[in-house]
């Protein structure tokens, strides 16, 4: 992945068809090594292919994903009022116990 950012980011600065060595120098310049295999089978890959039409047709290969979660939301946020509920008397009781705990000094803070 980081290849493929390295790649992206030199596109975008211009440089169309960006060498091994020029990703390598994106990655150095922030600290990190290139895997030199995975490197080369990105540029092969990538090789004689327009970028930004990889990245429309996978957009639209993205789009048809269902992406769907809205039937877990519902159990979580009921158990999350339960849950807040039941904390309700415990936080009573410790107010009631740090004002025990403030007489049983004997003095107060303006005595």
């Amino acid at each position: 992945m980081k290849h493929l950012a390295a790649y992206l980011l030199l596109g975008l600065a211009g440089n169309t068809s960006p060498s091994a060595s020029d990703i390598k120098g994106v990655l150095e310049s922030v600290g990190i090594d290139a895997d030199e295999e995975r490197l080369e089978k990105l540029l092969s890959e990538l090789d004689g292919k327009d970028i930004q039409e990889l990245i429309a047709e996978g957009s639209t290969k993205l789009a048809s994903v269902p992406s769907g979660g809205a039937g877990g939301g519902a159990a979580a946020a009921a158990g999350g009022a339960a849950a807040g509920d039941a904390a309700a008397p415990a936080e009573e009781k410790k107010e009631e116990e740090e004002e025990v705990s403030d007489e049983d000094m004997g003095f107060g803070l303006f005595d």
